[in-house]
């Protein structure tokens, strides 16, 4: 029986929700024997951080295309459209399967003009929110309902964001799909470095109440809200201290930002951590929050969940179907630094009532955000547009 040949397409390979969704996607498929499985991506810079080496390391069959960056550029955009096209067309992919918006547009394509069989996207954040350039939003929209029209299926990776699409007119042939961004859950469920240990190994002392966040450091991650918060939080609660994971371009401002506010003494940036080790600074927070303005489904929610801590986040995208006022932890309006600040000073303040909730999120996440759950879901789609195809 010959392979099912796959290509996936992404802008770059970055250490961020996307791409780590992305990548075990792949891994998953070529652990299977019926599927042939090749990845595409632009050219991995920046301070993000890079899945490169973790791609060679789980053996994937990785092809660069220079032209593939993040940025509208008429001239590699049509660079990158031609060599994805010779790609396709002299492989015979059966099925093309594109992630984020950039390359999502020009795989998408490519493999109408290939002649590809199955046409697939996936929807990690929408290129389109309120907070952007309205001229881009309006483009964006257009450029998605053009390749929605030889789309098969969408999937998306919370409920809300096939909402949102459906809402501006993408409509894929076939229909959208909701599959959560899976991940190694068992990474995080069985970290067994306590609290106390945890706050120690990063710095703070072993009895801190400790509000962390993890995220890259840019634009519309919303750390300005955070850092205010954690003023006002500072202001009502003894013995507070604030952990932030990730890096990125902002971290000059964002540490500037503390030091203004009064705050270096409680703030601990711990950068760019291995892969590996994110559960162990998670293990030291009493609260994770999430404040970004826009973002499918972030993953640290469900990473934080699988370890038992209670989430504060914006409610935006994805966030409300899995943090539940009270049951899993709170909601606050976008940019509401006071709704924010009291939610995270109530759980502080309570901590058997954290516990609890805790407790919950472990149990709403735990098969959904599996890898293997994603991936046996992923295959059923790709069988099921196969079938269709040949009918």
């Amino acid at each position: 029986m010959e392979k099912v040949k796959v290509l996936h397409i992404i802008t770059r390979l970055i250490l961020g929700g996307a791409q780590e969704n992305t990548l075990y996607t792949v891994e998953g498929l070529m652990k299977d024997p019926a599927y042939d499985v090749t990845l595409v991506s632009g050219p991995t810079t920046g301070p993000e951080g890079s899945l490169v080496s973790k791609a060679k390391e789980f053996g994937v069959n990785l092809i660069t295309i220079n032209g593939l960056t993040r940025n509208i550029n008429p001239f590699r955009d049509m660079g990158a459209f031609l060599s994805l096209y010779k790609l396709i067309k002299k492989n015979d992919f059966d099925i093309v399967h594109t992630h984020s918006s950039k390359a999502g547009i020009i795989g998408r394509l490519a493999a109408k003009r290939a002649g590809c069989g199955v046409i697939i996207h996936t929807i990690h954040g929408l290129p389109f929110h309120p907070y952007q350039n309205g001229f881009l939003n309006f483009l964006y929209i257009r450029l998605e309902r053009l390749a929605a029209k030889f789309t098969d299926k969408i999937i998306t990776v919370c409920d809300n964001m096939a909402h949102k699409a459906r809402a501006v007119g993408i409509k894929p042939v076939y229909g959208y799909a909701t599959v959560y961004s899976g991940m190694d859950l068992d990474k995080f469920i069985n970290e067994r470095t306590s609290c106390h240990q945890a706050k120690r190994n990063v710095g703070f002392p072993a009895d801190a109440k400790v509000v962390g966040k993890v995220a890259r450091l840019f634009p519309l991650k919303g750390y300005e809200y955070f850092i205010s918060a954690a003023k006002y939080i500072s202001e009502c609660v003894q013995n507070v201290y604030f952990l932030i994971v990730g890096d990125g371009v902002l971290r000059e401002e964002l540490e500037h930002r503390v030091r203004q506010m009064g705050l270096k003494d409680r703030f601990i940036f711990a950068g760019l951590v291995p892969q590996n080790d994110v559960p162990k600074f998670i293990a030291a927070m009493d609260v994770v929050v999430h404040t970004s303005l826009r973002e499918g489904l972030a993953r640290v929610i469900p990473q934080a969940m699988a370890m038992s801590k209670p989430v504060v986040s914006f409610d935006i995208d994805g966030a409300r179907e899995l943090v539940h006022k009270g049951c899993t932890g709170y909601l606050a309006n976008p940019k509401d630094i006071k709704e924010l600040s009291e939610r995270v000073i109530d759980l502080l303040n309570d901590a058997e009532e954290a516990e609890k909730m805790g407790i919950n999120g472990r149990k709403l996440i735990d098969p959904a955000f599996r890898t293997e759950t994603m991936i046996d879901k992923i295959k059923e789609i790709y069988d099921n547009l196969i079938k269709l195809k040949i009918n």
